[in-house]
């Protein structure tokens, strides 16, 4: 593909074309050697548009109301003349490739409105949900001018890992009487967040929302912060009355503030550069490794000998990495 060929898609994307920015995140998306070659030339050329947005990224134990939330949050921020983009990670068909859930099916008030942009994207089991190229499409939808982008996660493995990697501002979503989920959170988890919302505080609910607020403030006691200069709170909100959440931008723009006038934000953002580049060095690198010639004709056996005891996986491995460098 030339430069001309790129061009429909960088001035799409600039111009703010929805339609050129659905099929540049296709095209980022695809699997095909060439549509890669053609989406890194075209991220290039989009990258020095990039870097304005505020970068939000959204995660969840199950039930507690993500997509609810997202909407509502969205909506907040239209009101406040915000644009917005959702890159919602959903699980990936077995058969299809292609993500289950939709974005009309999940957030239909916002999906409609033209100041925003909502794209399910396939997990394809990568990063414990996050879509490999989650970033990029980041990228895409910053060069396209919207004020905030929002990355909604499954909220398992190490999807919290990821999110975290990519996003300014990382928010985890309890549910009110969650008493159990706290208990069980990880540690690690509690040491990525930048906040938590304790969503469904209304009707009866209230008093065990405030319950869980507390249990949260604890939890996070015990743990270490993410930023020195930035301690997580814990918020209380009703996604389904929008109550709450203007209070939990509000904390997301003092955040912003606090990590810019520090210089956190621009040192952050510069090693979560650098992490994505090694995540890819691996990632190409064991994509090479299983397209080897030479694997692929020792593979069989070195896996058969391991299922029948034979051999040590250790040893297995060490015999298929020193195959590697003799060939």
């Amino acid at each position: 593909m030339t430069s001309s060929d790129i061009q429909p898609y960088i001035e799409g994307v600039l111009k703010h074309n929805r339609r050129m920015i659905s099929k540049t995140i296709t095209l980022i998306e695809s699997t095909l050697p060439a549509h890669k070659k053609t989406a890194r030339r075209v991220v290039d050329q989009l990258l020095p548009y990039t870097g304005k947005a505020i970068r939000l990224g959204i995660t969840g134990v199950p039930g507690a109301g993500k997509s609810t939330f997202i909407e509502a949050l969205g909506m907040v921020l239209l009101e406040q003349r915000y644009s917005v983009a959702v890159l919602a990670v959903d699980p990936t068909s077995i058969r299809s490739g292609g993500s289950i859930l939709a974005d009309k099916t999940r957030m239909e008030k916002l999906s409609v409105e033209k100041n925003a942009f909502i794209r399910p994207s396939p997990s394809g089991g990568t990063l414990g949900g996050v879509a490999s190229k989650t970033r990029e499409a980041m990228l895409v939808c910053e060069a396209a001018g919207f004020d905030v982008v929002i990355v909604e996660t499954l909220g398992s493995g190490q999807s919290e890992v990821a999110v975290s990697s990519m996003v300014d501002f990382f928010l985890l979503l309890m549910i009110s009487g969650a008493g159990d989920e706290i208990q069980g959170m990880k540690k690690g988890v509690l040491e990525l967040v930048d906040a938590i919302a304790v969503n469904k505080a209304d009707g009866d609910n209230i008093q065990n929302a405030r319950f869980a607020k507390k249990q949260c403030e604890t939890a996070l006691h015990f743990s270490t912060p993410s930023s020195p200069n930035w301690s997580p709170p814990v918020r209380t909100c009703s996604a389904l009355n929008v109550t709450g959440i203007h209070e939990i931008w509000d904390t997301v723009l003092q955040h912003r503030e606090k990590m810019s006038s520090t210089g956190e934000l621009a040192m952050k953002r510069e090693k979560q550069a650098l992490d994505w580049m090694w995540f890819l060095v691996k990632e190409g690198l064991l994509e090479w490794f299983y397209k080897s010639p030479s694997v692929k004709t020792i593979m069989p056996q070195l896996e058969k000998a391991v299922e029948e005891g034979t051999i040590t996986p250790t040893a297995a491995a060490d015999r298929l990495i020193c195959f590697l460098e003799d060939t």
